[in-house]
């Protein structure tokens, strides 16, 4: 669950899942992981997208191996402490993988609580606490799983289909009884709301993953990394964005070359 989920943060499901079935056929405990070189990791990681959560997943199975005996900690202090963790992954994995009573606030839950329960906007942290209050004792994974789809099917972002709602129908959505003025509806800007991410097309997004995709597949002579970035004329750009990738345990600068670690 928690390759999973470090898999779907910020990457689609039709992505994800071919190469969540190849990392664990490779890696299939965090012992198997935490064994083998961070390049492995990373290789198979390649196409996802931030591959920095590559090596955040690695150095988490090493934590895991040496602290927890190899096993997924089962406590939301122990989760947040690995590394590349946050408060929606930890609950994600006590959620769904050890029914521990989490509640999971992702973009869609934190529509569902500003309209149906609150009526106005949330902060991160009120929206989790309400959230937390609402999980259904031994139905955690269920409870978060339900609410999720009913953001993303019913309580849509825009034109959220009221008239199919079971919560609208009983006259306990908190926006519905306060109007339902689209223009002061409290899901935007609450918490789980997320922005448009910036555009890819010619961003260092896109250089990074050309320069790992290049090292994947051998050394990648440093005089060459700002045609390889596609940045022919900007090798002060490409160095620079080299540079990030080293610093952050990605890549590696062995002899004028840039590496896998």
């Amino acid at each position: 669950m928690l390759v999973a989920e470090t898999m779907l943060a910020q990457t689609q499901v039709a992505r994800a899942a071919p190469r969540f079935s190849e990392l664990l056929d490779r890696f299939p405990t965090p012992r198997a992981c935490a064994e083998a070189p961070v390049g492995d990791v990373i290789r198979l990681w390649t196409g996802l997208g931030y591959n920095r959560r590559a090596v955040s997943l690695h150095r988490a199975a090493r934590i895991i191996v040496e602290r927890h005996a190899g096993e997924v900690p089962s406590s939301l202090a122990d989760l947040l402490a690995l590394p590349g963790v946050g408060p929606y992954t930890a609950r994600a994995v006590l959620a769904t993988a050890f029914e521990h009573r989490a509640a999971v606030v992702d973009t869609n839950v934190g529509r569902v609580l500003a309209r149906a329960v609150s009526a106005k906007p949330l902060g991160s942290g009120e929206a989790q606490r309400l959230a937390d209050s609402l999980v259904p004792i031994g139905a955690s994974r269920d409870w978060n799983l339900a609410l999720m789809d009913f953001g993303s099917l019913v309580c849509c972002s825009r034109q959220p289909h009221c008239g199919l709602c079971p919560v609208a129908e009983r006259g306990a959505c908190a926006w519905r009884r306060s109007g339902a003025d689209e223009a002061t509806d409290p899901a935007a800007g609450s918490a789980g709301v997320t922005g448009r991410q910036s555009r890819f097309a010619g961003s260092d997004r896109e250089g990074r993953g050309k320069l790992v995709r290049a090292a994947c597949a051998g050394p990648v002579p440093v005089e060459e990394l700002a045609a390889i970035a596609g940045w022919p004329e900007d090798g002060e750009r490409a160095s620079r964005v080299a540079g990030s990738l080293v610093a952050e345990g990605i890549l590696v600068e062995v002899d004028g070359e840039l590496r896998l670690p």
